[in-house]
């Protein structure tokens, strides 16, 4: 009796730990308030909800964020938009992943980057912080560089002095005409990485 105890401890553990390969947490970095909705800065919830527009997905508020699921091919997403506002956003991130049981190598976290030509994505394993504060504080959180972040560029068109305003400023008329296929092409990064995998998506989608 006792070996075929440990036979279905081992069975519900495989099984337990089978499922958690199959979750990925998808973190879009932004700050909460309507006066941040369209701002660059927010390009992290940008793409989450443009995600949410096309699979008629609902966001519902708990804890530290809003949360929606999605499921696709055997794989389930949980979209997270951190409510502790951007430079704080590891401590959400933190909780989702212990909270799902979700492994470090299936988080996604979405962000801005001044270092990349508008529009320009780009999907790394690892990495400094960038002096990007949501990532330097996810990176405190999970103690560690080594966790996935999809990079959306915003460029760095501002003068000296002004970084602040333009990264908190709304998308010109211009950038919001070409923001709706480089959406699209950010939420198709999305599914590959949790379908193909984080090799296979660079390889596909860096530089595009």
């Amino acid at each position: 009796m006792c070996g075929f105890l440990r036979y279905l401890f081992k069975k519900k553990r495989y099984i337990e730990e089978t499922d958690a390969m199959k979750k990925f947490l998808i973190v879009g970095l932004g700050n909460i308030g309507a006066q941040y909705h369209n701002t660059r800065h927010n390009i992290g919830f940008k793409i989450l909800d443009h995600f949410a527009s096309l699979e008629d997905l609902n966001f519902e508020t708990q804890k530290l964020g809003d949360i929606a699921t999605y499921k696709l091919k055997g794989r389930t997403f949980i979209f997270l938009k951190p409510s502790t506002f951007m430079n704080l956003s590891g401590k959400a991130v933190l909780y989702w992943l212990q909270k799902e049981n979700i492994p470090l190598e299936n988080l996604l976290i979405v962000t801005d980057d001044l270092n990349l030509p508008f529009g320009n994505i780009r999907l790394k394993t690892k990495g400094s912080d960038g002096g990007h504060n949501g990532l330097k504080d996810i990176q405190d959180k999970l103690n560690t560089t080594k966790y996935n972040r999809f990079r959306f560029g915003i460029s760095d068109a501002f003068s000296t002095g002004r970084q602040v305003d333009y990264v908190l400023g709304d998308w010109t008329n211009d950038e919001n005409s070409k923001l709706k296929e480089r959406l699209d092409l950010s939420c198709d990064l999305i599914k590959s990485f949790a379908l193909s995998g984080v090799n296979n998506t660079m390889n596909t989608f860096n530089g595009k």
